[in-house]
């Protein structure tokens, strides 16, 4: 029985940005799937590229001083990068949506919650500013806002801020996307609204029966809400794996190094474990295994040149030469 297609296949995609050094890679042959259905958490430092990828697949790379200098973006078999203007538009905000990282400055101050949601409806649905009003009115509801025939009048500093954030996840739905892109929508908020928020992000999951590319750079939020994990550092995928085999056995110590940080209730008065180091700037990457300079297994061989993603583990996939013969430590 064939498998089927992934709807978002990115396949080594490259984005390059002009700076003051001349041109710097800051996405670098990226590859991934999303499943229908599934939920893929992108997962790394800031600074890694997640974001970035984000914003490629949404053809929102500024431009200049941004470019694509290689890889395609297939979306239910349609090449994204290839895709004119009008056919973007008629995919954006459409068939995929994104909740943006920060819901103060992706909600536009000037006008109110309803008018931003039903603006959405009233261009893809092409129906009149009454019924795409009542369609906020229902997406609002949806995400839990309430009273929301009253708050869909509201500005968005009339919000706090798990009600904005919940506002801006009513904006992504409000056309039953086939894809939700979401880049870390929990950062800004609190513990308890976090923990409301992914609970209603899985229910509207499951309810729109959508796929979700969920960015983080938390491994906790990673295990509560994904199926399977892809772990970039420097602009490169370092590894990929289930959520399971990820927290178990992890193939790079990259990710062993975010595992062995997060905080773990048996670890009561110790000190919190790091990564040592600093990522490096996209104009100035090591020779070989961009993670050797931080690495505790690095030998010689890590500088010889760059490493390929080894597969040979069955359903991971892990970008380090020496995957085959170390043990990593998982989560306690």
């Amino acid at each position: 029985m064939t498998a089927a297609a992934p709807i978002l296949s990115v396949e080594r995609l490259s984005v390059e940005f002009l700076t003051d050094r001349g041109w710097a890679t800051v996405v670098d042959d990226v590859s991934f799937d999303v499943a229908r259905g599934e939920t893929l958490g992108l997962v790394g430092e800031s600074g890694s590229g997640k974001t970035v990828t984000s914003l490629a697949i949404m053809q929102l790379v500024p431009m200049p001083p941004g470019r694509f200098s290689g890889g395609r973006i297939l979306f239910e078999g349609t090449d994204l990068v290839e895709l004119p203007e009008k056919g973007l538009q008629r995919v954006r905000g459409n068939e995929i949506a994104m909740v943006f990282q920060e819901s103060m400055t992706s909600l536009n101050p000037a006008f109110t919650i309803g008018d931003q949601i039903a603006e959405a409806v009233r261009v893809h649905r092409g129906i009149g500013r009454r019924p795409a009003l009542d369609r906020a009115v229902e997406v609002l509801d949806l995400v839990g806002i309430p009273s929301p025939r009253e708050r869909v009048h509201a500005y968005p500093h009339e919000f706090s801020g798990g009600m904005r954030q919940r506002a801006a996840i009513a904006m992504a739905l409000a056309c039953e996307p086939k894809l939700l892109i979401a880049d870390e929508p929990t950062t800004a908020l609190d513990v308890t609204v976090q923990a409301q928020v992914l609970t209603l992000l899985r229910e509207l999951q499951q309810r729109f029966g959508m796929a979700m590319l969920f960015i983080t750079h938390n491994l906790g939020v990673v295990a509560d809400i994904c199926d399977r994990v892809a772990v970039m550092y420097a602009g490169q995928i370092v590894e990929v794996a289930g959520v399971d085999a990820l927290f178990q056995a992890p193939g790079h110590p990259y990710t062993e190094g975010l595992l062995q940080a997060m905080p773990q209730l048996g670890r009561r008065g110790e000190p919190l474990a790091v990564v040592p180091g600093v990522p490096p700037m996209p104009w100035a990457m090591p020779a070989g295994c961009r993670f050797h300079p931080r690495c505790a297994y690095a030998e010689p061989a890590c500088t010889a040149g760059p490493p390929k993603l080894d597969t040979t583990r069955p359903g991971q996939a892990s970008r380090c030469a020496r995957s085959a013969s170390i043990t990593l430590r998982g989560s306690d």
